[in-house]
C-alpha cells in the first residue's frame, strides 16, 4: 500500500498542510513526488501537488487519488524543499509558493496530451501503444486514463520516446504548421509518374521530390523550393498520394533573428583579479555569495558570460537574473551570441506558451542558461554551479503579491543547497548589500574604471529654479537645448530620460486649485492624451478631462507636470528637425515594439531616444554622447525611505548610457533640488561618499540596513473597522516583542484608500525579534477566519514598496 501526502489548492490557514491519499493500484508505480494530481477534497476535485510517498498513515479512512496530471514530476526533490522553506520566509500558503515555481500555462485550464518526441517513429514503441501514434495524431489525456495505459506512457516518456504537452484552452494556442509527407511506397510514385499526362508537370516535381527525400516537409518550404502551389499539393492529397497534416513546433521566440557567434574577450587586469575567487569558488564547489561593485561600463558582463562557461564546461547550470526592464535584445544577444541555443530566455514579453516551451527545454535538460527576470530563480536546473544577479539594486526583484520574496534571497538559498557560488552585481549596490560586503559577509569584488580606461561621463547640474528666474518657461534649460542643437548638427545621438509615466500627472483647476481625484482611491487621476482620458493606475478607474472645474466652475482647469507625449510636443516645436523614439508604456504596448524601437535607434534612424525607466538600463549604443535627465527630483519626494537611494541609483544608472565607446560623454541633469546630496553625488558618480551619508540617516531613523523591517497592512470598506483592527493588532505586536522592537501604528497607509478600500498599516523595526515569526503567523492565522467579513491584513516581510 502506498500512500501521497498532498499539499490541495485551498488557499487558507486550515488546509496549509498535506492531506494523506491511498494511490490507487493502477497509479502504484506512476505517482512520484513533485507531480500535480487530481484529489477529492470535500464535495468537489481539486489540483494538489505530491510532496512526498510512504507506506502508512495516521488516518483510518483514507480517499483516493483520482488521476495524476503529469507524467514526471513539475518541481524536482530541491523545488519541493525550496517551497517549504518559501512558506516560511515569507509568510505564505504553501500552495502558492509551489504556484509560484510554474510557468502559466502549467497554472491555467489545459488539456493534457501525449504524442511521439521529435524523430521518434511509431514501430519504436511497443505494440500496445502503436495503434494510439500511427497517424501523427497526439494522445488524450482522458482517453489514456479511460484506456489504462498511463504507466506504460511514462515508461516511454522516461525513455525519450513521448512527451506530454499541455494545450492551454485560451491561454495558450500551441504553434501548428502545416507539412506534407508521402503515404504510398516509393514503387507506387514511380508507377504514379508514368501514368501522369505531360500536362501535369508540377504534380510530377512533387512526386520526383519525395522520390529522392522520404521526409515529411513544411508544406511552405516545399511549395517555395519548388515553386508550386499550394493547390498541385491538394490535387495529389485528393489522389492519395501525399497527406497534409499539422505538426507542433517549439515557439521560438527569436526565430527570425540569427545571433553572431562571440568569442571570450581578453579581460583587463581588474577584471582578472575580480573573476579569479569566483572560478575558484566554481572549481572547489563552494558556496559564497560575491558582491561585484563595478561603475557603468566597466564589464562586469564579460566576467558574467567567462563565469558561466566555466560552469558549463564541469557539465553544470547557471540561472541569470536581470531586472524586467532591461531585458533588452542586447541582453539576450550577448547570451545567446556566446552561448547559443543552450540558452533559455524568461521574460514577460513572451507569450504564455513561448515561456512554457522555454521553461520545458530547462526541464528536459536541452539548454544549461537559464536567463530572466524574477521568477527564472525557480528554473528547475538540479546541477546549478552558478547564480547571477545583474543590477541587484532592482526594486523588481521583490515580488510584491504571495509568496513576497526577494530573488536574492531564494538565489542565495538555492546556492548553497547546490554549494555553488551567487555574483550580486551593480554599479550602485543596495545600502544592504554594500553594508554586509563591508563586514566580510558578502565578498567584494571591485571594478573602479570603465573597460577601455574611458573617462565617466562630465556631469552638469542644472537648476531649473534658476532657469525661470532668467525668463526661461521651457521644460528644457538652456544648456540642454544648446547641447541638443550641437549633436544633431554632428550626428551624434541623446537620450532624453523623463522620471515618469502619462502624458502630464494631474489635473488641476488654476483659478481654485481643485485637482482631480480618483473616486475609489485617495489619488490624483493621471492625464494621457491618447483619448483625452484621465486615468487612475491603482484600481483602473476611467474618465474624460472636464471641460470646466466641478467645484468653482472655471474653465481655467490645466493639464500639470510633464509626461514624455508633452515633451515629444515641445520637441517638435523647438527642434522640428530632430528625428525622435519615444519608449514609454504606451509605444512599447505591443509584442516586439521595444525590441524595434531599439533597433532603429542603433541604426541611426533617429538623433533622440526620449523615454521613461525602460531605457535608464542595459543600453550600449556607441554613438551616444549625450544624456538629459529632465526631471532629477519626482522620486526624491515620495513617502519612501528608500526615495533617495533610488534617486541615486537612477540616475547613475542613466549617466552611465553616455560615451560608452571613443567618444567623449556628457550629461545633463536639471533638478529643482540641485542641494539634495543623492542629486549632487550621483553628479559625480560617487557611491562610497553618498554610501556614507545615507547610512548616517538610515542609522538615525532606525531603518535597513541597521535594522529589519515588517509592514503588515490592513483593509476594509468601512473606515472605523480598519482603525479598530489596526490598532488590536499593533497592542498585540507590542505586547509580544521586546522593548527593542520600534513599532510605529496604527497609521494612514500613504495612499489611504485603494478600490474603495481604506487602507491602515503598521511598521514593525527590529534587529533580533526571536518571537516574531510566530506573532506574525498568529495574526495572519486570526484575521484570516475574519476574511468572510470582508477584512483583509497582509504581512510584507523586508518590504520594499511601503506604499
Amino acid at each position: 500500500m502506498k500512500i501521497a501526502s498532498v499539499v490541495v489548492d485551498v488557499p487558507t490557514k486550515q488546509t496549509d498542510k498535506s492531506y494523506d491519499y491511498l494511490i490507487p493500484e493502477k497509479w502504484q508505480d506512476v505517482i512520484q513526488p513533485g507531480m500535480r494530481v487530481i484529489v477529492p477534497f470535500g464535495p468537489r476535485n481539486i489540483q494538489g501537488f505530491v510532496t512526498g510517498i510512504k507506506v502508512e498513515s495516521e488516518i483510518k479512512q483514507l480517499r483516493e487519488i483520482i488521476e495524476p496530471m503529469d507524467i514526471e514530476p513539475v518541481l524536482n526533490q530541491e523545488l519541493l524543499e525550496l517551497g517549504d522553506w518559501l512558506t516560511d520566509k515569507t509568510l505564505c500558503f504553501k500552495i502558492f509558493a509551489y504556484q509560484a515555481m510554474l510557468p502559466a500555462a502549467l497554472k491555467a485550464k489545459y488539456e493534457k496530451k501525449v504524442r511521439l518526441a521529435v524523430g521518434v517513429e511509431p514501430d519504436q514503441l511497443p505494440v500496445q501503444l502503436r495503434v494510439y501514434f500511427e497517424t501523427g495524431q497526439m494522445l488524450d489525456w482522458t482517453m489514456a486514463l479511460e484506456h489504462n495505459i498511463v504507466p506504460l506512457l511514462q515508461r516511454e516518456a522516461a525513455a525519450g520516446l513521448l512527451e506530454v504537452i499541455y494545450l492551454v484552452k485560451d491561454k495558450v494556442r500551441k504553434k501548428q504548421v502545416k507539412y506534407v509527407k508521402p503515404v504510398v511506397s516509393p514503387e507506387e510514385i514511380k508507377n504514379e509518374l508514368e501514368g501522369l499526362p505531360a500536362n501535369a508537370e508540377k504534380q510530377k516535381q512533387i512526386l520526383r521530390f519525395f522520390l529522392d527525400h522520404n521526409q515529411p516537409i513544411e508544406l511552405k518550404q516545399l511549395t517555395a523550393e519548388l515553386k508550386v502551389s499550394s493547390a498541385v499539393v491538394k490535387a495529389l492529397a485528393s489522389k492519395q498520394l501525399v497527406a497534409e497534416f499539422d505538426m507542433e513546433i517549439y515557439r521560438d521566440p527569436f526565430e527570425h533573428r540569427s545571433f553572431e557567434r562571440t568569442t571570450p574577450l581578453p579581460l583587463t587586469n581588474a577584471q582578472t583579479t575580480a573573476i579569479k575567487p569566483i572560478l575558484t569558488a566554481i572549481e572547489k564547489n563552494e558556496h559564497e555569495v560575491f558582491l561585484l561593485y563595478g561603475v557603468t561600463g566597466s564589464g562586469k558582463t564579460e566576467i558574467y558570460l567567462q563565469s558561466i562557461q566555466e560552469v558549463i564546461d564541469k557539465g553544470k547550470e547557471a540561472i541569470v537574473l536581470v531586472p524586467e526592464i532591461s531585458l533588452t535584445p542586447q541582453m539576450v544577444n550577448r547570451f545567446k551570441g556566446r552561448f547559443g541555443d543552450l540558452v533559455a530566455v524568461l521574460h514577460s514579453g513572451l507569450s504564455a506558451g513561448e515561456k512554457y516551451d522555454e521553461w520545458r527545454k530547462i526541464q528536459r535538460k536541452e539548454v544549461k542558461v537559464a536567463v530572466g527576470a524574477r521568477s527564472a530563480i525557480f528554473a528547475p536546473f538540479e546541477n546549478i554551479g552558478i547564480i547571477i544577479i545583474d543590477e541587484e539594486h532592482e526594486t523588481s526583484y521583490k515580488q510584491e503579491d504571495m509568496p513576497r520574496y526577494h530573488a536574492r534571497d531564494v538565489a542565495i538559498r538555492r546556492a548553497q543547497t547546490n554549494n555553488c557560488p551567487v555574483v550580486l552585481g551593480s554599479a550602485t549596490p543596495s545600502l544592504e548589500s554594500f553594508a554586509r560586503a563591508q563586514k566580510n559577509v558578502y565578498h567584494l569584488l571591485k571594478l573602479p574604471t570603465r573597460m577601455n580606461n574611458q573617462a565617466l561621463p562630465a556631469v552638469e547640474i542644472i537648476d531649473m529654479r534658476e532657469e525661470l528666474r532668467a525668463g526661461n518657461r521651457s521644460m528644457f534649460s538652456r544648456k540642454l537645448f544648446e547641447l541638443l542643437q550641437d549633436r544633431i548638427s554632428k550626428k551624434q545621438q541623446t537620450v532624453l530620460f523623463l522620471n515618469k509615466r502619462g502624458h502630464s500627472s494631474f489635473v488641476m483647476c488654476r483659478d481654485c486649485g481643485y485637482v482631480v481625484n480618483c473616486p475609489n482611491c485617495d489619488i490624483s487621476l493621471t492625464y494621457h492624451r491618447a483619448g483625452v482620458q484621465m486615468k487612475c493606475h491603482y484600481c483602473g478607474y476611467e474618465t474624460i478631462v472636464p471641460k470646466v472645474c466641478p467645484e468653482c466652475s472655471s474653465e481655467y482647469i490645466r493639464y500639470f507636470g510633464t509626461g514624455t507625449q508633452k515633451v515629444e510636443d515641445e520637441l517638435g516645436k523647438i527642434l522640428p528637425e530632430a528625428r525622435v523614439i519615444r519608449m514609454d508604456v504606451d509605444t512599447t504596448g505591443r509584442k516586439g515594439a521595444h525590441e524595434r524601437l531599439l533597433k532603429e535607434f542603433q541604426e541611426g534612424k533617429a538623433d533622440i531616444l526620449l523615454g521613461t525607466q525602460m531605457i535608464a538600463k542595459g543600453l550600449d549604443f556607441p554613438n551616444i554622447t549625450l544624456v538629459g535627465v529632465l526631471s532629477a527630483d519626482t522620486m526624491l519626494h515620495l513617502p519612501d525611505f528608500r526615495s533617495s537611494e533610488k534617486t541615486f541609483q537612477l540616475l547613475t544608472q542613466v549617466s552611465g548610457r553616455a560615451g560608452r565607446h571613443q567618444l567623449p560623454g556628457e550629461v545633463i541633469i536639471q533638478t529643482y533640488t540641485p542641494e539634495h546630496y543623492s542629486i549632487e553625488l550621483a553628479g559625480h558618480q560617487d557611491f562610497d561618499q553618498f554610501y556614507q551619508r545615507e547610512m548616517l540617516v538610515r542609522r538615525m531613523h532606525h531603518y535597513p540596513p541597521f535594522y529589519y523591517l515588517s509592514l503588515i497592512t490592513v483593509s476594509h470598506e468601512e473606515l472605523l473597522t480598519v482603525v479598530s483592527a489596526t490598532e488590536k493588532i499593533t497592542n498585540y505586536v507590542r505586547s509580544q516583542l521586546s522593548n527593542e522592537a520600534v513599532i510605529l501604528g496604527p497609521a494612514v497607509s500613504p495612499i489611504a484608500r485603494i478600490n474603495n478600500r481604506y487602507r491602515y498599516q503598521c511598521l514593525i523595526k527590529y534587529k533580533r525579534e526571536p518571537n516574531l515569526t510566530k506573532t506574525l503567523k498568529t495574526i495572519l492565522d486570526q484575521y484570516q477566519k475574519e476574511a468572510k467579513n470582508g477584512l483583509l491584513v497582509s504581512v510584507d516581510v523586508n518590504p520594499f514598496i511601503l506604499m
